[in-house]
């Protein structure tokens, strides 16, 4: 897609999202803790690269309340947390850090986000979590309370590698599709970093420019910066089988439709690495 119509889709669905209230992005494992946050309100949001009008998905289901104790390694399986509530606040540190901000723990869909934790600290007798927060700028990361969130074991993990153009996604370490996909052009480039799945979308047209599904990113492009309503990034389906292997897009990962369909189990909260 032209750099023109990416901005004309940005343009037609700005009616669609500037209510939305989620501020959600990420990028690096280790991530530097929010500077000089506002404690409120939230960053105020940038919506999608490519999204287009579409509904919700079912398959992003309310997370499960978890009764299992807090992980004390993360060397072995990912985690994710839940708010318990629309709301999440986010602190400097553990053990009475300041607290930076507050941000919302839905999106605009009222799909309830995920956030992957990078550390866990226990002191007395609390739990704090250091989660990939998804607002920006890419590879913010902030400690929440561990009385505040549910806990979710991640078992899916994407890895997008621009430099061969493939997709693979993994379910408990076995690779399960490896899939040949679109990546930005060269002036609309797709943002490497750690990311997670921030929404599930049905396109509302199979054969528009988001194919059949869309897993939309906790990240925002770093060159699309001012575009009306633009910024964020998504994995989407695509019904032109020519995509795959190019550098086509304004950012977003290009998967045939047929091979996106696969995708649609992966849930709220995976991590998605894309890397060189």
């Amino acid at each position: 897609m032209s750099p023109r119509r990416c901005l004309n889709a940005c343009i037609a669905v700005l009616g669609l999202v500037t209510a939305a209230c989620g501020n959600v992005a990420g990028e690096a494992a280790s991530a530097p803790a929010l500077q000089n946050a506002p404690a409120t309100p939230s960053p105020a949001p940038r919506e999608f690269l490519e999204i287009g009008a579409g509904e919700p998905s079912p398959e992003s289901r309310p997370p499960r309340q978890m009764a299992a104790p807090a992980p004390r390694s993360l060397e072995r399986w990912e985690w994710a947390v839940h708010s318990k509530s629309d709301r999440l606040d986010v602190w400097s540190g553990p053990e009475g850090g300041a607290l930076l901000t507050s941000i919302d723990a839905v999106n605009p869909w009222e799909q309830r986000l995920a956030f992957p934790i990078r550390d866990v600290v226990e002191s007395g007798g609390e739990t704090w979590y250091q989660v990939l927060l998804g607002i920006e700028p890419n590879g913010s990361d902030g400690w929440v309370r561990g009385d505040d969130v549910a806990l979710d074991r991640m078992r899916h993990q994407v890895v997008i590698d621009l430099s061969q153009r493939v997709l693979r996604h993994y379910r408990n370490g076995n690779l399960r599709h490896r899939f040949t996909v679109g990546i930005g052009a060269p002036d609309t480039p797709t943002t490497r970093g750690r990311f997670f799945v921030w929404a599930h979308l049905n396109p509302s047209d199979s054969s528009g420019p988001y194919g059949s599904y869309l897993l939309g990113l906790s990240g925002f492009s770093e060159v699309l910066t001012d575009w009306p309503g633009g910024g964020r990034m998504a994995i989407h389906g695509t019904d032109d089988p020519t995509d795959p292997g190019r550098r086509i897009s304004c950012g977003c990962a290009r998967v045939y439709n047929r091979q996106m369909n696969k995708l649609r189990p992966i849930p709220m909260g995976t991590t998605v690495l894309i890397r060189r």
